[in-house]
């Protein structure tokens, strides 16, 4: 059973800080398994979002390390606190005043498999909140190629939503994207924005992903916000790119098509309270039975 965590630091800082509007940047990377190379392009592009004025700079799952076979990914996965890759990234947070969501860092824990986590950091190089991806792609793709996450990744049980400058961010990853139950919990917590890095797989994403991104920005009222990986990578891997901002209307504001890159979006918090005040579903859940 999935639990619910709701995190926050200074109570609603959107409404004591006035913040409505917010300038963010997804960046999308064709992310290698050379951690270090991996480091210093991200490095490079958030200074980049940064100096565009981006406020909150969200990357892709698997930031720093991907490949296609589950025994590289243990080998090299990240010390339980993310070690020196992720103090540097928090202290390029802090230096550049930005909030950033990095997608994922694959991390050790206490047992042979790994943990896929997901961090939110704000400005002063904070970590406000974690989530370990919950739902794990055992699945067989339309070519016949096989992938069992859940033979490397430990899945987690707990929804998050935390509290930004500019509202309430519920957080997801990848493959959760097929569980419409968890972004409804997160919208009903009040998140206003749900974040969704990817390495989503090509051959699933050119039929599904826009679909069903947009279906979630729907039903839920809410900014949905989809960094994400692009091209070929080690170990037979290919994704799909096209990092998404979709509106609360379900409308694309921004696509970040196949090759890496940085996409931009203005997000206004206020529209997630009009469009939820002409379809008010998430207050009409009704019980039935089957």
């Amino acid at each position: 059973m999935i639990s619910f965590r709701a995190l926050s630091r200074n109570g609603s800082l959107m409404h004591n800080m006035g913040m409505t509007t917010l300038k963010l940047a997804c960046i999308q990377t064709n992310t290698s398994n050379d951690l270090p190379a991996n480091l210093s392009i991200v490095t490079t592009m958030l200074r980049e979002a940064a100096a565009s004025g981006a406020k909150l700079v969200l990357t892709p799952e698997y930031t720093l390390m991907m490949d296609g076979s589950g025994r590289v990914m243990r080998e090299q996965a990240l010390p339980a606190d993310g070690g020196e890759p992720l103090a540097q990234l928090r202290a390029l947070a802090e230096e550049l005043g930005i909030w950033l969501l990095l997608g994922s860092l694959t991390l050790k824990t206490e047992e042979e498999r790994i943990a896929n986590r997901s961090f939110l950091i704000n400005d002063s190089g904070d970590i406000v909140a974690s989530y370990d991806k919950i739902h794990m792609f055992d699945c067989t793709l339309p070519d016949g190629k096989v992938i069992r996450e859940s033979s490397a990744y430990r899945p987690g049980d707990k929804a998050v939503v935390a509290d930004t400058l500019w509202g309430k961010l519920g957080m997801t990853i990848c493959y959760d994207l097929r569980f419409p139950a968890l972004f409804r919990t997160l919208a009903q917590a009040g998140a206003q924005m749900i974040t969704v890095p990817s390495s989503f797989q090509r051959q699933t994403g050119k039929a599904h992903w826009h679909p069903l991104l947009q279906a979630r920005a729907i039903e839920n009222g809410c900014y949905i916000v989809a960094p994400a990986m692009c091209g070929d990578h080690a170990g037979s891997r290919q994704t799909f790119g096209h990092s998404l901002v979709v509106n609360p209307w379900g409308e694309i504001i921004a696509d970040g098509g196949e090759a890496p890159g940085i996409i931009y979006a203005e997000m206004d918090v206020a529209r997630v309270a009009k469009v939820r005040g002409m379809l008010p579903s998430l207050s009409h859940d009704r019980i039935f039975v089957s």
